[in-house]
């Protein structure tokens, strides 16, 4: 995946996303890494996060963000991004589906995405 780094990953095949769970006061953080932001201590585990979720809030964006994205050939389309809450952990994400389908609450599943209009700009985002 283009543009992505590795460690935001559990797995690839099916797409997890990776969490950490930190072994002193058992907060969830995401993305994942040694030190709690909780806490501070330096010792987490990772694991496998949920595939799915609801989404907690969202918006939509509707200006193009800042490389690297790019614009399609067909021109900027406004897009929602939320929180996703996966019942251990907020997750920021692109949220798939029509924008009047959405609503806090929606029941939704990862997948993966193309950003903008880069064939090789693969990133992750939750579909309703």
């Amino acid at each position: 995946m283009a543009y992505l780094s590795p460690e935001l990953f559990a797995t690839t095949d099916p797409l997890r996303l990776a969490g950490s769970r930190c072994l002193n006061c058992g907060h969830v953080h995401f993305p994942p890494g040694e030190q709690c932001p909780n806490c501070a201590e330096g010792e987490s585990r990772r694991f496998a996060l949920p595939e799915h979720g609801v989404v907690w809030t969202w918006t939509v964006q509707r200006f193009a963000p800042k490389a690297p994205y790019v614009v399609a050939d067909e021109g900027f389309m406004p897009f929602a991004v939320g929180y996703v809450d996966l019942d251990c952990v907020l997750v920021e994400s692109v949220l798939l589906g029509p924008l009047d389908k959405l609503s806090i609450g929606t029941p939704v599943r990862l997948v993966s995405c193309q950003l903008g209009g880069s064939d090789d700009m693969q990133s992750y985002a939750f579909s309703a």
